[in-house]
């Protein structure tokens, strides 16, 4: 059997690659997107030259937005270590978390851990921030209860000098909706809750806004939504490339 430590040496000749652990299962449909994205983003002409991975869908995994709001964050916690530990253990070179919520707990993760953790939230942030110069910028932030409620994006724009915006009680509610019953719950979608929630954005008179939740990734492959909503796990898979030592696919 091959050495785990032969992982990511990549094709003969080739410039050795980080191995990329992804604590997935978060749910699991954006787990599937995720890797989808890698591969598709990757600059890559054969096999070889495409990132390693594991992949530890932990799909019992406790609903974020429920232990947080019920103040059970150190029995999510201790899961989320355990995973990472594992991945460490295995050869990860770079962790990725396909799951906005679970960033609350992130900095807390990587005091444990000595592999790097790809903070999805700050680097979404960043690019924003780089993607709008000029001043008096407000970004929409579409996210479930726990993600909103914990302030992980208000708290990072608000640094890079953006000035979020969250959806009034109805539209989180329609949010929701979205994340849970039609995503998650592979249930019926209906769009016109979601030009409902666009129709607040754009009276609050956001410059963009952030599908900060993986859901609603799934939900943008799915509708193909316009460059005003910016995938927050479009941002991770670009970082996850290029921090494993890969290239980005032109276009």
């Amino acid at each position: 059997m091959e050495s785990r430590n032969n992982w990511g040496t990549g094709i003969m000749g080739s410039e050795a690659k980080k191995v990329l652990g992804v604590l997935g299962g978060m749910g699991p449909l954006a787990t599937q997107l995720f890797y989808k994205m890698i591969i598709e983003k990757t600059d890559a002409r054969c096999d070889q030259e495409h990132l390693d991975m594991m992949i530890l869908s932990h799909a019992t995994m406790p609903d974020r937005t429920r232990a947080i709001m019920e103040g059970r964050t150190e029995e999510l916690f201790q899961l989320l270590l355990k995973d990472a530990l594992t991945l460490e253990a295995n050869g990860a070179g770079v962790i990725a978390i396909p799951c906005n919520t679970s960033h609350v707990l992130a900095d807390r993760l990587q005091e444990e851990i000595s592999v790097p953790i790809i903070n999805m939230i700050r680097e979404t942030a960043a690019h924003i921030a780089g993607f709008f110069p000029k001043k008096d910028v407000k970004i929409g932030i579409l996210a479930t209860d726990g993600t909103i409620n914990t302030g992980l994006y208000q708290k990072e724009l608000q640094k890079a000098g953006l000035t979020p915006v969250v959806p009034g009680e109805q539209s989180q509610k329609l949010v929701m909706k979205l994340i849970y019953d039609g995503i998650k719950n592979g249930g019926e979608i209906d769009f016109a809750d979601f030009l409902t929630i666009q129709e607040e954005l754009r009276k609050e008179a956001c410059d963009a806004a952030i599908l900060a939740c993986t859901e609603l990734s799934c939900f943008k492959e799915q509708y193909k939504l316009p460059p005003y909503y910016i995938d927050a796990m479009d941002i991770l898979t670009v970082q996850s490339i290029l921090s494993c030592g890969g290239k980005i696919k032109e276009g």
